[in-house]
């Protein structure tokens, strides 16, 4: 097994017959890409445990976002979770360590989004012709520039998270993309997918919450910021 699997093994959040949550690390690619490496999407075999084939993937993370991920383990669990998170049923909470602005404040971004051009289709802008895009900010802390930021997109459009805080004047550290003024102050992207909620069959719901990487928690401290309740 890969010392990459099996650290993987012991990231597991929730696991039940039909569902998986892992807490992805930040750097790991869901797919394959031109800079190689390992994948989570060659991992997955170590993460059947058990059933006869590897789970598939309910939804993505970009490559240097953290956390609470989704799987189904089986080919109706991978159907019924395509359908919630089409409709928007799965609440999503990130954390995300942000340049503060004035106009940083609690409230709900609605902006479509498009892709800024036909050779780079997951760069992102927002444009009036895009698809719908919401998501919901709440402050958390703010201190000498930099915010914490708690994110629920309620529409899943790529680079959603980046793009609308960084429509506000208040792009993510670590953003190379997006946010080339603060890319200095952070080693990786700063965005963190905290906690996921999935209603399930029958009235239950999957809860699961991914502790803050040490890497995320020392940008906290360096910013003299902390998580609320913590």
């Amino acid at each position: 097994m890969p010392a990459e699997a099996q650290a993987l093994q012991g990231r597991v959040l929730h696991r039940d017959e039909m569902v998986l949550v892992i807490d992805k690390p930040a750097g790991l690619p869901v797919h394959a890409g031109p800079k190689g490496g390992a994948t989570l999407d060659a991992l997955l075999p170590w993460l059947a445990f058990g059933k006869g084939r590897p789970p598939g993937l309910a939804h993505r993370l970009d490559r240097d976002t953290s956390g609470c991920l989704v799987l189904g383990r089986t080919k109706p669990a991978l159907a019924r979770l395509g359908e919630l998170f089409a409709r928007g049923a799965v609440t999503k909470t990130y954390l995300a360590l942000v340049v503060d602005v004035p106009g940083l404040e609690d409230g709900r971004i609605d902006l479509p989004l498009a892709k800024r051009s036909a050779q780079r289709g997951w760069w992102m802008e927002p444009s009036e012709q895009g698809q719908v895009a919401v998501t919901d900010v709440r402050v958390l802390a703010r201190q000498g520039g930099v915010a914490l930021v708690e994110a629920q997109p309620k529409t899943g459009r790529t680079h959603q998270i980046r793009v609308h805080l960084k429509a506000l004047g208040a792009p993510l550290l670590g953003d190379t993309i997006y946010g080339p003024a603060a890319a200095g102050r952070s080693r990786r992207l700063m965005l963190h997918a905290r906690a996921i909620d999935l209603p399930w069959l029958a009235g239950v719901t999957i809860r699961a919450t991914a502790p803050l990487p040490a890497d995320f928690q020392a940008a906290l401290r360096h910013a003299g910021l902390a998580l609320p309740g913590s």
